[in-house]
């Protein structure tokens, strides 16, 4: 008879197996029948869904939750977005930063997502944002991966102290190093940025995530040199390319040459769906195009690829709740996966596809593992995404951090149950 820390009975894998989980501290110590096993605490799963914690690839935090500050975006654009933000960053001060960022993790712990990779601005000379989502990531450290990306948000060349400051950023801990190829003066400015900055990665031993044609325009390529340079620099499973939004408008045929090569270089993808096809098209009038890069492709050359949510409620996007599901729900509308493997597919990208591009060591559910996981109301990882449901409990590194209750409505039909629930399983 074994004693855990904590045990998880009768809970419902992603892998359509059912079982228990004993842990014991902060890791996994057994996944099986377990009864007859004491803990100290006992959370009876009861055909929950049991799942590895929620990943967010792809995110700003510097900038979350500071809608309506200076002003609102009216065009809805980009290209706003970045002077509105540019605006913005001149008058915050670290400790707005700081605030606004704790508070936005402590809705991402309510709803599961427990690790997060977060670009910061490095184009400002005193690196506010830099220093404040240092602060944070240390004070978040004990239950939340939070992975930073040196990102000079203006461009690497185009602005004048960029380089300098991404430098510096590099040197005061941030952990990944960014671009934004698209936004340079010039397409050759563009590859120059991607292949110098991949240099730098190089030279470093660090890992590269870039904002990589987030734009309409088909002849947009920068993705090609991001294949190029990690290739060349011996890079291959250490790049990400984000948003690669301009895939949607590109013509087949130089598709069916990219594809392979970035598989080839071992690239991965980060589209941001709740983003892109908000942001995107903006110049359409109909038809009018809606900006997801071509997820189902990418997948089918083994390219991996994540849901990332990008922004919460700031200079670019007016709404979020910090729910992966809710970006997964988006991406598998507009990507149209809906056969039941992709929708589980879709689950994965929001947890263990893009625990995969942030290099996530101990993550998954397997005996050693980090004991970090939720136990969602929901039967299996389609019905996640389906009802976007409560977390009933959320454990990180075998400790509780969050617990909601069951969202059931009672009903006053006649005729009818006393109660609903959405859960739904086809016979």
């Amino acid at each position: 008879m074994a004693e855990f820390d904590l045990l998880i009975t009768d809970g419902n894998l992603p892998d359509g197996k059912v079982g228990d989980i004993g842990i014991v501290k902060d890791r996994i110590a057994a996944i099986g029948d377990l009864s007859g096993s004491t803990a100290a605490r006992v959370i009876d799963a009861a055909g929950d869904l049991v799942s590895p914690p929620f990943v967010d690839p792809h995110f700003h935090m510097d900038a979350t939750l500071s809608y309506g500050t200076p002003r609102i975006n009216a065009s809805g654009t980009l290209l706003e977005g970045i002077a509105l933000w540019g605006e913005l960053k001149e008058i915050a001060t670290v400790d707005q930063m700081v605030e606004r960022a704790l508070a936005y993790c402590d809705w991402a712990v309510s709803m599961g997502l427990l690790a997060i990779r977060s670009h910061v601005d490095t184009c400002d000379d005193s690196l506010k944002g830099v220093e404040a989502m240092l602060q944070v990531r240390e004070t978040v450290k004990p239950y939340l991966d939070l992975q930073l990306v040196a990102f000079p948000q203006d461009g690497f060349l185009r602005d004048p102290t960029a380089k300098a400051n991404t430098l510096r950023a590099l040197d005061m801990g941030v952990d990944v190093v960014g671009g934004i190829p698209h936004f340079e003066r010039t397409m050759e400015d563009g590859r120059a940025s991607v292949r110098e900055l991949c240099e730098i990665a190089a030279e470093r031993g660090l890992l590269v995530d870039m904002h990589c044609d987030e734009t309409d325009d088909p002849l947009s390529r920068h993705v090609e040199t991001l294949a190029y340079e990690a290739q060349r620099l011996g890079l291959q499973g250490r790049v990400n390319g984000s948003h690669l939004t301009s895939m949607h408008s590109m013509d087949n045929y130089y598709v069916s040459k990219l594809l392979p090569l970035m598989a080839e270089a071992g690239l991965s993808a980060v589209p941001n769906p709740l983003i892109n096809i908000v942001i995107q098209g903006r110049h359409d009038s109909f038809p009018k195009r809606r900006g997801l890069t071509r997820v189902r492709e990418m997948q089918a050359h083994g390219i991996t690829v994540g849901w990332g949510q990008d922004c919460v409620r700031d200079p670019w996007y007016p709404l979020g709740t910090a729910d992966m599901l809710d970006v997964a729900f988006m991406g598998l509308h507009v990507a149209q996966m809906t056969s039941p493997a992709e929708m589980r597919l879709c689950f994965e990208m929001a947890t263990t596809e893009s625990a995969k591009i942030l290099h996530l060591e101990g993550y998954g559910l397997y005996e050693g593992a980090r004991a970090s996981l939720v136990i969602l109301d929901a039967g299996d990882a389609i019905e996640a995404i389906r009802l976007r449901p409560a977390r009933l409990a959320v454990i990180s590194k075998g400790r509780v951090v969050s617990e909601t209750p069951r969202a059931d409505a009672r009903l006053d039909l006649p005729g009818r149950p006393a109660g609903v629930r959405r859960r739904h399983h086809a016979n």
